[in-house]
């Protein structure tokens, strides 16, 4: 009998990377820009519409289902998105984002838009303070996620990423009032990079 190849299943042979490394870093790169643009979309409804559309909590479920899902997005698969609607959302931002500020690239004050794409310490706290708060954040992302997949505790695999995304929920409720939780450099370098092109100079590395 023979099989029957449908049409999107020769699409994806004839498309497949099958460098190792490349399909690697490729899907690396799509998970942290995905985790990106649904974060930093999170953070901006939060304070362009001054605190009225997003709390303090939904922000740490919001970014824990971010994680959650691109994991699962990119684990073993790769998506694609409508290129209109990627470009309307970030129209529709841009729009209230120059509203909000006046047109100015602020780090502090009532107006700042900087903490839209990245964590910054609160004014009361000192940049030892601010260290060891990450290092904090951080061991406790590496020790949970150690856990999670430890083969001798079992844990099923499909359940991962969502395990994941809740460590982050809890790290964001339990010490994240102090600088936020930049707690993985590659969803925190990245935009600060950005805001140093887009007028915000070298604050957003301060």
């Amino acid at each position: 009998m023979t099989e029957v190849i449908y049409p999107e299943e020769r699409l994806r042979q004839k498309i497949h990377i099958r460098d190792p490394t490349l399909r690697n870093a490729l899907s690396e790169f799509i998970g942290t820009a995905l985790l990106l643009f649904i974060g930093i979309g999170i953070v901006m409804q939060f304070v362009l519409s001054g605190e009225k559309l997003n709390t303090w909590i939904q922000i740490n479920i919001g970014w824990g289902l971010a994680i959650a899902f691109c994991v699962y997005a990119c684990s073993k698969t790769s998506e694609c998105f409508s290129p209109l609607t990627v470009k309307e959302k970030l129209r529709l931002f841009s729009d209230q984002f120059i509203k909000y500020a006046g047109n100015q690239r602020t780090i502090i004050g009532p107006k700042a838009t900087a903490i839209c794409f990245c964590s910054f310490p609160a004014l009361h706290v000192s940049n030892t303070t601010a260290f060891f708060d990450q290092v904090a954040g951080t061991a406790l992302l590496m020790f949970f996620v150690c856990v999670i997949i430890d083969k001798r505790i079992a844990i099923p695999g499909w359940v991962h990423p969502f395990l994941f995304g809740f460590v982050v929920i809890m790290i964001g409720t339990s010490v994240g009032m102090n600088v936020g939780y930049p707690i993985n450099p590659a969803r925190d370098l990245g935009p600060r990079i950005f805001m140093l092109f887009i007028g915000y100079g070298s604050q957003a590395f301060t």
